[in-house]
């Protein structure tokens, strides 16, 4: 018997059909899939009904083949108020930022009958945030949560339309992955298997949270992106800007020394978050070259790997350049007859659109990444950590965000162009945190202070 057992996925993107098809081909589950009704998610329901809910994830590289499949969903629910029957397993494959609106809409049977929820691509705190909130709306419920540290890979639509068919392009050399159940989590095992078969090493933590500070887009994208260079791509309006790359050194990029010293200085600040909640921090350079995109040993060494942490500030980052200059190609790439190796880096900054429902929109990064930044720096305050760094990069982004509403000021905006309103949240998230780090903030005074038994029941 399944530890999972019958698993509905809300959300309706290219992910969503990838983790269909994988649960239902390495576990032989009852699979649903819910989402939002949506001028987007219309055409993905649309596909569904049209193919009596089967649905097809293809794969990019043939060695990636066991993730790809096809499957019959056993039900779809368009809009999340409207689902149906009992389901052991909710598998979030949304937003973190989406996490709270998608339960409240959940039907109060629904979360009553959940034992499970799977979150795949939280941020720092989400699984603390999903717990509590369950907390609220179900009292009675303690359902297990799970944390990924990241979704397992690339995934997207053929042709950038919704529809019954994605394709993985790329994926994650290893997941982490923390239970609220501890290490003999039987769900986490069923899920690590499922993974295994699929090709995707998957590490067990000890919590939810240990699992979620290895996202390393946490520490890398707030320098990357909330940079004046960066921000400028992001907010152009001109349809004839010159197109620029995340990933490349300047002018053709955003990197440059300046950005290394903030990328250094962001992994600091959030080590002192994750330490003060009792957890290990990580080792960024080797975590950066082990865990995600690795690079030649002529180019970094072992040595240089294992003894970062304890190097001086200027060899850290002269080493996290050395690290991103290396990547600009793919230097495992076979080089073309000209000696060109594939362009690795070459990964666009989007500007700013308009999106299915008529609104101007920001791009998911850095949307995601003001989210997620956004709460790391209020669970600091909370605990009382300076991030000085982490400020710097959230204040220039919340300026532009304000110069573009004043730009657009008689158009359709989305909510991203308003910032802020996580206090419930974090509220929520640090009630979750261990012991040790609870603590209460004033933001009146600045103070923080130890939480008293009754200010946490």
């Amino acid at each position: 018997m399944s530890a999972l057992g019958d698993s509905l996925i809300l959300g309706t993107g290219p992910a969503a059909v990838q983790l269909a098809v994988l649960l239902r081909r390495q576990l032989s589950i009852r699979v649903g899939i819910a989402g939002r009704s949506s001028p987007r998610s219309r055409l993905f329901f649309a596909a569904l009904a049209q193919g009596d809910g089967a649905l097809v994830a293809d794969v990019q590289n043939a060695a990636h083949r066991e993730l790809g499949g096809t499957c019959m969903l056993d039900a779809w629910h368009e809009g999340y108020d409207r689902i149906e029957g009992e389901w052991p397993t909710l598998v979030l494959a949304v937003t973190a930022d989406a996490y709270v609106p998608v339960l409240e809409q959940l039907p109060p049977s629904v979360l009553k009958a959940a034992r499970c929820l799977v979150l795949v691509s939280p941020t720092f705190g989400s699984g603390s945030l999903v717990g509590q909130l369950l907390q609220r709306l179900q009292p009675a419920a303690r359902p297990e949560v799970v944390s990924f540290s990241t979704y397992l890979g690339d995934t997207r639509w053929p042709d950038g339309r919704p529809g019954s068919r994605a394709v993985t392009t790329g994926v994650k050399r290893k997941v982490f992955i923390g239970s609220s159940c501890g290490r003999s989590s039987a769900v986490m095992e069923e899920l690590q298997g499922a993974c295994a078969r699929s090709g995707i090493a998957m590490e067990a933590l000890e919590s939810p949270l240990a699992a979620e500070t290895r996202n390393i887009s946490l520490y890398v994208h707030p320098p990357l992106f909330m940079n004046e260079f960066a921000l400028e791509a992001v907010f152009s309006l001109e349809s004839d800007r010159v197109q620029t790359y995340v990933y490349k050194l300047y002018p053709e990029g955003p990197i440059t020394p300046s950005l290394i010293r903030d990328m250094r200085s962001c992994w600091l600040e959030i080590s002192a978050i994750v330490q003060a909640i009792g957890l290990r921090p990580i080792n960024l350079l080797r975590f950066m070259t082990e865990e995600c995109y690795p690079v030649r040993p002529q180019s970094l060494s072992s040595e240089e790997l294992e003894r970062f942490p304890e190097l001086d500030a200027v060899h850290q980052q002269y080493l996290l350049y050395i690290r991103y200059a290396s990547l600009l190609i793919d230097p495992f790439s076979e080089p073309d007859g000209q000696g060109r190796y594939f362009d690795f880096s070459a990964v666009p900054i989007r500007s700013l659109a308009v999106n299915d429902e008529g609104r101007w929109e920001v791009p998911r990064m850095p949307k995601e990444d003001y989210y997620r930044t956004a709460i790391l720096q209020g669970i600091a305050r909370r605990l009382g950590v300076p991030t000085p760094t982490i400020d710097r990069l959230l204040g220039l982004y919340e300026s532009r965000l304000a110069q573009a509403r004043a730009q657009l000021a008689a158009q359709a905006l989305s909510e991203a162009f308003y910032p802020g309103g996580h206090e419930a949240e974090l509220e929520l998230i640090v009630r979750g945190l261990p012991d040790r780090s609870r603590l209460f903030f004033d933001p009146i005074s600045g103070a923080s202070a130890p939480i008293q038994e009754e200010e946490i029941h």
